[in-house]
């Protein structure tokens, strides 16, 4: 069976088991992506397991995504001629209160059986953003959930152990949200007078690298070889 049937096929069962769940839908490298109602997560998922002719029993990834400054650039910047980058001044950005797209959730499954992978993607509403976790169905969830709940501040209902695992004792924030500074806001320095470590505000300037610069290539150009003169 060739990709192309293999995907139709997928698509078509999709359609017969969860159709009435899926929002939208997409081929993203070879690969399908479907949007699911954040609130049929948990029978979604379970059915995509269960199901013979789907058999999606292995979550090989669970991550967050925050879409807060998504399409937007943060930086303006022109290329230099030395080659070397510069860090610019960040652009504020600022989101509705409780908007239902900045937040996803994004589970990547194989199947074995077929072996075919798929995305299944979930936008969250309010502010913590919720949504049920799904370590029931497949076990491995449980540690993913918690690194999402660290790094995003995703809550997912139902975990059996919802906690930091990545971050320190007493850490403030969820420093994967793109409204956290980069920087941070907590810088510890060892203290003589007091003998000790202390925690004090961070005293870097924010400021946003720009690592990225595109240039054409000039290889080319450059290592063609160079003919000798008619006289030589």
């Amino acid at each position: 069976m060739t990709l192309q049937a293999k995907l139709e096929a997928l698509s078509s069962t999709l359609d017969t088991v969860v159709g009435d769940a899926i929002v939208a839908r997409r081929l993203d490298r070879d690969e399908l992506t479907i949007e699911v109602e954040a609130a049929r997560i948990v029978p979604v998922c379970r059915l995509l397991k269960e199901t013979a002719a789907l058999g999606f029993t292995q979550l090989s990834d669970l991550s967050g995504v925050d879409y807060l400054t998504y399409g937007l650039a943060d930086w303006q910047t022109q290329a230099t001629s030395s080659g070397f980058s510069r860090g610019v001044s960040r652009n504020s950005v600022k989101v509705a209160e409780g908007d239902s797209r900045r937040f996803a959730v994004v589970y990547q499954l194989l199947s074995v059986s077929t072996n075919t992978r798929m995305r299944v993607k979930a936008y969250l509403n309010g502010e913590p953003p919720r949504l049920a976790s799904v370590s029931e169905i497949w076990p491995v969830a449980d540690w993913y959930e918690r690194e999402v709940f660290d790094l995003f501040g995703i809550l997912f209902d139902g975990h059996p152990d919802l906690r930091r695992i990545l971050t320190d004792y007493g850490f403030i924030g969820h420093p994967f949200r793109k409204d956290f500074p980069l920087e941070g806001r907590v810088e510890v320095r060892y203290d003589p007078e007091r003998g000790r470590v202390v925690n004090q505000p961070v005293s870097i300037e924010p400021r946003t690298l720009v690592p990225r610069v595109i240039r054409e290539e000039t290889w080319a150009e450059s290592s063609k070889p160079v003919s000798k003169p008619a006289d030589a």
